[in-house]
């Protein structure tokens, strides 16, 4: 930012007005009260954030990771193909000291999968403002734009579907969630705030609107740690019209590569 020019006419003005804050009384003393500490509190500068770089995102997720989240990688059957599938695509940035992102998009026998990891380093231009705070203000408003719904079922209900959940009963929950029915959805796999990963997060499942294409589910999973945001995008579009994407199993995936990520960051 430039810096406003010094104007002599000001800059007069404020010697005349300190010369008279801090003049001498009548009786000799001074009638400047102020706390001598004061000074050194209002030049203190916020501290910086944790991180002063980010990772490479393209190679910050492992082939086993992209195998069970892009299953249709292992099926391309030339070598050249498949290595450029693992690879990625950077997405376009300007300042790689301060957001990078890689994307993947690959296609399979039974759906095509996408997946966005984005990672943005915070800074703030206010000396009062901590890179932290600064982030979790963004974090914040990342998480309002979400739009979480609230909690259908008590902690006593969650545990109760907790509990009773199998294998068995997936497909179940899958069918519930197709019909549009936001009450059949069981609590545990609603949008909702994840309490287990970096300094604050939240989880986003979204099911498109049925079509004479196949219905499309997005997963987002979003966290901060200290001054960097990370989201993962995961999408899947099955390849039959009818088939609903699974909602506890893209959730898992996504989950397990944020946590992944967290540790890559804590490292």
């Amino acid at each position: 930012m430039q810096r406003k020019a010094y104007v002599p006419g000001v800059a007069a003005l404020l010697v005349a007005l300190l010369a008279g804050c801090t003049g001498s009384s009548d009786d000799g003393g001074t009638t400047d009260d102020s706390n001598p500490g004061d000074a050194g509190t209002a030049s203190a500068v916020a501290e910086p954030g944790r991180y002063r770089t980010l990772p490479e995102p393209c190679s910050a997720v492992g082939e086993s990771t992209l195998d069970s989240l892009l299953p249709g990688i292992p099926q391309i059957a030339d070598e050249d193909q498949r290595e450029k599938a693992y690879e990625g695509a950077p997405t376009v940035t300007f300042d790689t000291d301060r957001k990078v992102g890689c994307r993947w998009k690959v296609e399979s026998t039974d759906a095509t999968d996408r997946l966005l990891v984005d990672l943005e380093r915070v800074v703030s231009y206010d000396t009062s403002v901590s890179d932290d705070s600064q982030a979790e203000a963004l974090f914040a408003e990342k998480q309002e734009a979400a739009d979480l719904p609230e909690p259908e079922a008590s902690e006593s209900s969650t545990s109760d579907v907790s509990s009773s959940a199998s294998p068995s009963s997936s497909p179940s929950a899958t069918s519930s969630t197709a019909t549009g029915s936001p009450s059949a959805t069981p609590s545990d796999l609603q949008p909702r705030i994840l309490d287990d990963l970096g300094d604050e997060a939240f989880l986003d499942d979204a099911l498109s609107s049925s079509g004479s294409t196949a219905r499309q589910r997005t997963v987002t999973v979003a966290f901060r740690t200290s001054n960097v945001i990370v989201t993962i995008v995961y999408e899947e579009q099955p390849a039959t019209v009818g088939v609903v994407p699974d909602s506890e199993e893209m959730q898992d995936r996504a989950r397990k590569l944020a946590s992944q990520l967290a540790d890559t960051l804590a490292g």
